[in-house]
């Protein structure tokens, strides 16, 4: 591996996190904040950016040159993107977790007393949501076309699901699609809610943690904090888009409406979605004693956020039935649509997973058939199909190892469970100590070392950052 050309870019994706902490710098000088902790921010990630940039090298990009990119990448954007909460007082592994759940959109948060914080401080944590949920990488690509070939790798790496879905032939100019899409519907989504009564503040940093299924919050009660049921409406009409995949929108908006109602993936998405609210819907209504409009108010929000992994929340469910809290424990696991920002197994997975399951049953019956999985009335190669299979059994494996290791070092059962789920899907709150209304703060460092490398680990697909860490990567 060119290490390099590592050093390179890397270097240079330092220098523009450096100059897009301007942005919040900007929002601390308009409220009269200190301007402390972004200028020493600046300053630090610029300084090593521009050093790094001196490793600047010619040779030919690889694969593995896009992997490490894209790993090393993100863990730079998380440790550098820590630097302004660290220096609001916040210890340097809370920073940490802060800023790898705000940059890989999970929305865990080890915040106690979110209020207490400067809006400039809570304006940067959302933006980074919002930069992390199309991804600073395929922005990255957007915006340096000296990248050419090597942009592929990069984009292949980063992009969310199974497939890369390539718009045009020039990866940066899919890249530029994918960012102008992402840039019109959260812009749409801003004037919404700005319709709907929010202050520009408000609607901008909720819009920026909608759009990437993050879920942070400048307000410790998450949505609930504005009891407004057309608020919730919009923004889970929007939290709904974002959980679908970006290239279709692109494709719907500008080539054929039809497209999406074609789709096996976005269809699917839609019933499970659907389904789980109506049922969810019944079970507040039987259980807890709310009237059915407000069931079902409560239930087609909270099973839209936590299926596209956002995270937000308008109630407690911490307080609901057992049988409430398991349809939200069952979509923790499916997450959004492949090429959406949400996290997550992803839909696409579960449902080609469920068709080579019908598939093995029909074997039984018939050993000598032959029958092709299917979506999108295209037959799905049996690589693929081995691909998502191993996907999910690692996938498993990372959540079980990291469920038993935080309960021997002390937390409950169901507090584990929904911990390792919440912060390996990015999907932010889990149940007990973890739930809505609580943080993460109380974990034990080691415990909070591997939920921070959960949130690294799922947001880049798996493969991305465990490749990292075989010695087969580093040999030449």
């Amino acid at each position: 591996m060119n290490s390099k050309i590592v050093l390179y870019v890397l270097g240079g994706l330092l220098r523009f996190l450096g100059m897009l902490m301007i942005i919040p710098l900007a929002v601390a000088y308009y409220y009269g904040e200190s301007l402390t902790p972004f200028l020493i921010a600046i300053l630090i990630t610029c300084l090593v950016g521009f050093l790094l940039l001196t490793y600047k090298s010619e040779g030919e990009w690889l694969l593995k040159e896009g992997f490490a990119i894209v790993g090393f990448g993100w863990l730079a954007a998380a440790v550098f993107g820590a630097i302004p909460f660290a220096m609001d007082g916040i210890t340097p592994l809370n920073a940490l977790f802060e800023s790898m759940s705000a940059f890989t959109t999970t929305g865990s948060t080890i915040l106690v007393d979110i209020e207490s914080h400067s809006r400039s401080i809570l304006f940067w944590r959302c933006m980074m949501q919002w930069l992390g949920g199309m991804g600073i990488i395929v922005l990255f690509i957007a915006i340096l076309p000296k990248l050419g070939v090597a942009g592929r790798q990069m984009f292949r790496a980063e992009a969310p699901g199974p497939t890369e879905d390539k718009l045009k032939p020039r990866i940066r100019e899919t890249a530029k699609i994918l960012w102008m899409v992402y840039l019109v519907i959260s812009i749409v989504e801003v004037l919404a809610l700005l319709l709907a009564g929010l202050s520009f503040y408000d609607a901008i940093t909720h819009t920026f943690t909608t759009m990437a299924c993050g879920g942070f919050s400048p307000y410790g009660q998450s949505v609930a904090a504005f009891e407004s049921p057309l608020v919730e409406a919009i923004i889970t009409f929007f939290m709904f888009v974002a959980g679908a995949n970006f290239a279709l929108h692109y494709r719907a908006l500008y080539v054929n409406k039809k497209y999406l109602f074609k789709d096996d993936e976005f269809r699917f998405y839609t019933a499970t979605v659907l389904a789980a609210s109506a049922l969810l819907t019944i079970l507040l209504w039987r259980d807890m004693g709310t009237d059915l409009f407000t069931s079902f108010r409560y239930a087609i929000f909270q099973v839209v956020s936590i299926i596209t992994t956002t995270g937000y929340a308008t109630v407690d469910f911490n307080l609901w039935s057992d049988s409430a809290k398991m349809i939200l424990l069952t979509v923790m696991f499916i997450g959004g649509c492949a090429g959406s920002t949400g996290g997550g197994i992803k839909v696409v997975r579960i449902l080609l997973l469920l068709r080579h399951g019908r598939r093995e049953l029909f074997k039984v019956m018939h050993p000598r058939a032959i029958k092709a999985i299917k979506f999108n009335g295209k037959s799905v190669p049996d690589e693929v199909v081995n691909s998502i299979v191993s996907f999910v059994v690692i996938y498993l494996l990372i959540y079980l190892s990291s469920t038993v290791i935080l309960s021997v070092l002390g937390l409950d059962l169901i507090s584990s469970i929904t911990a390792s789920i919440a912060t390996l899907g990015n999907i932010g709150p889990g149940f007990n100590v973890v739930g809505p209304m609580g943080t993460f703060a109380s974990i034990p460092p080691l415990g909070k070392l591997i939920l921070i490398a959960n949130m690294w680990i799922g947001r880049l697909e798996v493969y991305t950052v465990i490749v990292l860490f075989t010695p087969e990567f580093w040999n030449r």
